[in-house]
């Protein structure tokens, strides 16, 4: 694995942001923009997914980078659940819900893998930086 200096440099946050500007797209392209709670939550949490992230990367130990990891994970989930609620109220197709759905599927999967990954290492303090 590259030494990550950034949390830019994560293909997790990288996939996260992009999920994030499709969810953002289908806001401001159908009439999800006037359902504000629906809204409002979809866009929270697919953007909570990178930003958890990106906060447990600047984080200084391999645990609290564990636990934001998790909470990504769980972000991923509810953006999933809420993909459920845009299709049944009509916002998107079914293809592009099943899309969508798998994508966050994909990226819960590697943000798994990754935790795993990291559990498996002996890390202490800021773990991807170069002294």
């Amino acid at each position: 694995m590259a030494t990550i200096k950034k949390f830019e440099d994560l293909e997790i946050w990288q996939r996260a942001r992009e999920l994030s500007k499709e969810i953002i797209q289908i806001v401001k392209t159908t009439d999800l923009k006037s359902d504000f709670r629906l809204r409002d939550q979809i866009k929270a949490s697919s953007g909570s997914v990178m930003d958890n992230i990106a906060e447990g990367f600047e984080r200084y130990g391999n645990l609290e980078f564990r636990q934001f990891l998790s909470i990504a994970k769980a972000s991923a989930g509810e953006t999933r659940s809420q993909l459920y609620c845009v299709f049944d109220n009509d916002y998107i197709t079914d293809k592009e819900a099943q899309k969508l759905v798998a994508d966050y599927e994909t990226l819960s999967r590697r943000i798994a893998n990754f935790i795993n990954y990291l559990n498996k290492k002996d890390f202490k303090g800021n773990k991807f930086k170069e002294n």
